[in-house]
């Protein structure tokens, strides 16, 4: 892809963070939200001048509703958007708790909803946002029911905005990730003896082994260049073969 000015949110770790040195290394600018001014410190240490980064936090409403006046004082406009942050909380319905499900649906819907809206000034035509979404949209998972509502409601407002936004030249699509290996493991609460069973679970599927944050690349580059332009609403999991 040509050099453009790509957003990534959530971009301290995991598939944010080597997308987000993915796109320094083709040449592009790249802005990168975060939640701590000590991460979004390490991460600016870490790709270089070439990064902007910004403290955004997903379940701060008015961080995410100031983002877009932020860049546009920074004189910064968008061609991509990669909309990553996202939060899980492993639970049976029976110990499912209102917090979690305000926090759940405030982090991987709402938050995603509002960044498009504040950043709506500041998106070039064309522009292209990738979600990052989960092959739980159509694949179930136990103990997953908040995520998929938050994941299921995020790919429904793709469609949507796919026809609403046509006319600024925006496009949606979204990568669904199988199960990869990040810090959303360790987040969830699970053990070492736990993730290495899920390890050799993950070793049965044809990849032969658990995904990881690098394998999401391809498919995240593809849909932000213009190459792509007539891919709209399309969902691509990266998955390991997982059917």
């Amino acid at each position: 892809m040509s050099q453009n000015t790509v957003l990534v949110t959530g971009a301290t770790a995991g598939i944010g963070l080597v997308t987000a040195r993915a796109l320094i290394e083709q040449g592009n600018k790249v802005v990168v939200t975060g939640r701590s001014q000590d991460k979004l410190a390490s991460v600016r240490h870490e790709l270089g001048s070439d990064v902007v980064t910004v403290l955004c936090d997903n379940e701060n409403r008015a961080q995410v509703d100031v983002l877009g006046s932020e860049l546009r004082k920074q004189g910064i406009t968008l061609s991509g958007v990669v909309l990553n942050a996202g939060v899980f909380f492993p639970n049976t319905l029976s110990e499912t708790s209102h917090e979690e499900f305000d926090k759940t649906i405030d982090t991987n819907f709402r938050a995603p909803l509002f960044t498009i809206r504040s950043l709506l000034p500041v998106l070039e035509n064309p522009a292209s946002i990738v979600l990052i979404s989960s092959l739980v949209v159509r694949k179930a998972f136990p103990q997953s029911s908040l995520y998929t509502a938050s994941k299921t409601a995020l790919e429904g407002l793709m469609g949507v905005l796919n026809k609403d936004l046509a006319d600024r030249g925006i496009r949606l699509n979204s990568v669904r990730p199988g199960v990869t290996a990040t810090e959303i493991q360790a987040k969830a609460g699970m053990d070492s003896e736990s993730y290495a069973q899920l390890e050799q679970s993950m070793a049965a599927l044809p990849l032969g082994r658990m995904l990881t944050p690098q394998d999401m690349l391809p498919a995240i580059l593809m849909l932000l260049s213009d190459k792509t332009e007539g891919i709209r609403g399309a969902g691509i999991d990266v998955d390991a073969g997982f059917n």
